[in-house]
């Protein structure tokens, strides 16, 4: 996870505004992450709603592949990553964050 309290520091209270409704505009929902997990996991659509594509293409291939034996394995896999699901929302908002103070910065 970034740590960006350091540049956080150098906002004036203006831009400390534009920057949490940057943030709040272009996260992704807990919401929306937890039912695709809970309901289509087998086939990886959380994965593919968080960026983690890669590994989203091997949900769907083993599930949609073994003609659904597969979904054993994903539905163990959906399984783990509702522990794992508010660590990538938070790795995700912390980089925005962090992409966001510097395009601040750099408009200066």
């Amino acid at each position: 996870m970034i740590n960006n309290a350091n540049l956080r520091g150098q906002l004036t209270n203006e831009e400390v505004l534009v920057l949490n409704s940057e943030i709040e505009l272009r996260k992704k929902s807990a919401l929306i992450t937890y039912l695709l997990c809970l309901f289509i996991g087998t086939l990886g659509a959380h994965r593919y709603y968080v960026g983690k594509t890669g590994s989203a293409i091997a949900m769907t291939l083993i599930t949609v592949l073994t003609l659904g034996f597969g979904a054993i394995v994903t539905g163990i896999w959906a399984l783990v990553d509702l522990f794992l699901i508010n660590g990538w929302l938070q790795d995700d908002r912390s980089q925005i964050e962090a992409n966001t103070i510097q395009t601040i910065l750099n408009k200066r």
